[in-house]
């Protein structure tokens, strides 16, 4: 009765976020968010099927790979993940919980179809299964994509958690991307939609470039505080060295497996334009001349 009445809450929520994208976008875009907005009340909020296994965390990897990024860059990206699995740190914090398990899945995004599953769904319940998850990481080539769509990334995610087969006392997705939203529908009513159904969204933007492209923000950190991370004791994690990428990890790794409370703030909440990617976007193709 609980999830029912959960599910209805979550369906009249994600219903008004859609409605609220209808009038910013205007386009086909708003139709597939109403439709992912409703299945997603009705599958991911109801409780598991009796055959799901128990974990104490649902934990997805939503990594940029977008072509902003280096080859090197996403090569430390992909191994610093597959590092902090390993490391005893992580471990131990997954092995502190009440049923001392979690599961992972790791995704790979950039445009708003671009998405791509390089670990399914994983149980990790010792260093046996992490060292068998990192190396199965390590075995699939990066690959680059196209765009920066942080709301199909997220999308995309938070599909993973229906009928996963595990049952986790929290479903957390983990986003790094080293450039803001600019295509595939805004953002941050995604956002809302994914917190409205119970996921928390914690944040690494990867700032190691100087900001000095087109579609590039300085203040990367503070626009995924305003518009990307969101959820009770959601946080975000930046990264400012290539040589940082592996720490940074490690330390978001264990905050989110172990739920530490956040760390305060970058700054006032609300400060950011969530549409600032696409607007920088406009800008550009208006300066190629494009229609």
């Amino acid at each position: 009765m609980a999830a029912t009445s959960g599910a209805s809450a979550a369906v009249a929520a994600l219903t008004r976020v859609s409605a609220a994208l209808t009038a910013i976008t205007g386009t086909r875009a708003a139709g597939v968010a109403l439709v992912f907005a409703l299945s997603l009340a009705a599958e991911v909020l109801p409780a598991a099927a009796a055959s799901a296994e128990p974990v104490d965390l649902e934990l997805v990897f939503a990594v940029d790979v977008s072509r902003s990024m280096d080859a090197d860059e996403q090569a430390v990206q992909r191994d610093g993940y597959a590092e902090a699995l390993t490391h005893p740190a992580v471990l131990s914090a997954i092995t502190s919980g009440e049923l001392r398990r979690i599961a992972i899945a790791y995704l790979e995004w950039g445009g708003p179809w671009s998405g791509r599953l390089v670990l399914d769904w994983t149980l990790i319940a010792s260093e046996e299964d992490a060292r068998a998850a990192a190396a199965q990481l390590r075995a699939v080539p990066v690959r680059s994509a196209s765009g920066t769509s942080i709301s199909a990334g997220l999308t995309q995610a938070a599909q993973l958690f229906v009928d996963n087969g595990f049952e986790g006392t929290r479903r957390v997705i983990d986003v790094s991307g080293d450039g803001p939203n600019n295509t595939g529908g805004p953002v941050a009513p995604v956002r809302d939609a994914l917190v409205a159904a119970g996921i928390q969204i914690n944040g690494l933007p990867v700032m190691i470039k100087r900001a000095t492209g087109p579609f590039s923000l300085p203040d990367l950190d503070f626009y995924y505080e305003d518009c990307v991370i969101g959820g009770p004791g959601a946080f975000v994690v930046p990264v400012l060295e290539k040589s940082g990428f592996v720490a940074a990890i490690r330390l978001k790794m264990v905050m989110e497996i172990a739920a530490l409370p956040p760390p305060a703030r970058l700054r006032n909440a609300g400060m950011t334009d969530c549409m600032i990617g696409e607007q920088m976007r406009r800008r550009w193709i208006d300066m190629q001349g494009w229609e």
